[in-house]
């Protein structure tokens, strides 16, 4: 058993209530007490939340990342969940946990999953964003800001143990390939990909030392499944402070809510509101996307809060620039650029339209 700490984040949309708005008690107090009863030998901690119809499985324990007995812990977790989405009759219960057999990995199962692992330092903050209504191209923007943007991150000018920069792991999610970046100097290099967010995601980041910083879920539900499934709701770790971007230059990103894809079913663009976890209930068009920021002291592996940190009123302005930016963005309807361009449109529902309809072009 390692003596690092591993820090996982598992995310499944397992159960809407009401609609794809929010995720019934009955369904977190099912998870809680899973995990506590299950996993009592296997888990430091734990912790549980949602976004929006998205239950959130915070763990902490000494097993490494991919490891089968907590991959296992947290799929039959689900399961139970699943169980009591069914027996009350939430919407798409199960819809994230896709059928073909659980093999000890839940990558490519359907849940989201962000782990890492590392040496916990006198003092550990780490953030851990969970989003809802959105996809993992959603962190690129805010990942850049944070660990290569200046004019946010003023430790990347100031600070010694962080002005060499970071290097950011890039992933393609079509061809399931991934390519590293060292920032400052390819920069530009990586802003040609991280813009094409549908396709190029940000999977982690390191020091220069090779320590771990941050790491996102990068699984597409629709290039799983093959067909429209729901959005992935991302979720995002980010350890902070000590030779790492301070928790506020984190967080300042949010403060300019930027767009992402996933608004109503999954086939609009819209702008991606940070919110506390009680805000976290998208019902307007299901949504606009939302974001939440769940703050953590780790103590030898114990989770030390959380701090709900988009609480706070520093943010409000965001809110109604993002609430704005809906009102605007809703005008356009069916209309490109707030629905998705056709080649995003695949793996809706719109195939079937074009099926039906295809002997009538001429």
């Amino acid at each position: 058993m390692s003596s690092k700490i591993t820090l996982s984040v598992f995310k499944a949309d397992v159960g809407g209530f009401v609609g794809h708005g929010s995720v019934h008690p009955d369904m977190l107090k099912k998870a809680e007490d899973t995990l506590g009863q299950d996993g009592m030998d296997l888990l430091i901690d734990f912790f549980v939340t949602h976004v929006g119809d998205d239950i959130n499985l915070v763990l902490t324990h000494r097993e490494g990342v991919d490891a089968e007995n907590i991959h296992t812990l947290v799929w039959n977790t689900f399961l139970k969940c699943t169980e009591v989405a069914k027996t009350l009759k939430m919407y798409g219960a199960g819809q994230d946990l896709l059928s073909h057999g659980f093999s000890g990995n839940i990558k490519g199962m359907g849940p989201g999953i962000a782990e890492m692992e590392f040496e916990e330092r006198p003092s550990e903050p780490v953030i851990i964003f969970m989003a809802d209504k959105t996809e993992p191209g959603a962190w690129n923007f805010p990942l850049y800001k944070i660990f290569a943007d200046p004019f946010n991150t003023i430790g990347l000018v100031i600070d010694p143990k962080m002005h060499e920069g970071f290097s950011f792991e890039v992933l393609d999610l079509i061809e399931d390939k991934s390519v590293k970046f060292s920032c400052p100097e390819e920069l530009y290099d990586l802003l040609i990909f991280l813009g094409a967010s549908n396709r190029y995601v940000v999977r982690s980041v390191f020091t220069k030392n090779k320590e771990i910083a941050a790491v996102s879920s990068t699984q597409k539900m629709n290039q799983m499944a093959g067909r429209y499934v729901g959005k992935d709701d991302p979720v995002l770790i980010v350890r902070c402070q000590s030779g790492l971007p301070a928790v506020g230059e984190v967080l300042e990103p949010f403060a300019n809510p930027h767009l992402v894809t996933g608004w109503m079913r999954g086939s609009h663009y819209g702008p991606i509101i940070p919110v506390s976890q009680k805000q976290a209930v998208p019902t307007r068009f299901d949504g606009p996307p939302r974001v939440i920021a769940m703050g953590f002291q780790l103590a030898n592996g114990r989770l030390i809060g959380p701090q709900d940190l988009f609480a706070d009123v520093a943010f409000d302005r965001a809110r109604e620039k993002a609430l704005e930016i809906a009102d605007y963005i809703r005008q356009l309807g069916p209309f490109e650029p707030h629905r998705l361009p056709l080649d995003e449109m695949e793996y809706t529902t719109m195939p079937l339209v074009m099926e039906r309809l295809k002997n009538r072009f001429k």
